[in-house]
């Protein structure tokens, strides 16, 4: 398979990309960096990328962050980077990627344990997550020629103990094999509409 994987230099989509390389023909898309470069935030910029790669197998998606800050002085501009990158974002790779993934192709989208499990000063990420995980759902029922869309939801990876360890105190970190096989599963299974949770 052909498999798209946007932020496949992160600290996850490098996992991804190594436990699926040596079976399937692997793009990598970002920023500023990969064989394509897509923003996320703009969705001509994402119609951009499927028109010059034409078409595509399987769809992950590892980008995307969100506002970790003090929820008294929270604000709409401290959230709106988020819900235009990993909410926004996600949503129109499905939107308009529907029509370049082949049929029986997939996508795989990005929430995370805060859907379920705040963070403290982690409001924003939380809410984001938990609209990606319900997006996931309904979409699930929507797509047609039996393409599949489900979420990864990791909790802390452990490679990321060092930057984002302290906003997470007391979370178990995740080995990041278990994580990269989540991915794994939503595209190479047969599972649609799911929430993979890796906690």
């Amino acid at each position: 398979m052909k498999v798209l994987i946007i932020g496949g230099h992160g600290t996850i989509g490098r996992t991804v990309a190594a436990a699926l390389a040596h079976r399937h023909e692997i793009v990598i898309a970002g920023r500023n960096s990969g064989d394509i470069q897509v923003d996320i935030t703009s969705p001509l910029s994402i119609e951009n990328m499927f028109r010059q790669l034409q078409q595509v197998d399987a769809c992950i998606c590892t980008a995307g962050t969100g506002y970790y800050g003090d929820f008294a002085g929270m604000r709409e501009e401290h959230m709106m980077p988020g819900i235009r990158g990993k909410l926004l974002g996600q949503m129109n790779i499905v939107l308009i990627g529907k029509d370049f993934i082949t049929e029986g192709g997939s996508f795989t989208l990005t929430s995370g344990i805060a859907a379920e499990m705040p963070a403290r000063n982690g409001t924003c990420v939380a809410m984001i997550n938990g609209a990606v995980n319900s997006f996931v759902l309904g979409a699930a029922q929507e797509l047609k020629e039996d393409k599949r869309i489900n979420a990864v939801s990791p909790g802390l990876v452990e490679d990321s103990m060092t930057r984002y360890g302290h906003l997470f105190p007391g979370y178990n970190p995740v080995p990041m094999d278990k994580v990269a096989n989540a991915y794994v599963l939503s595209v190479e299974g047969a599972v649609n509409g799911q929430i993979i949770k890796v906690y």
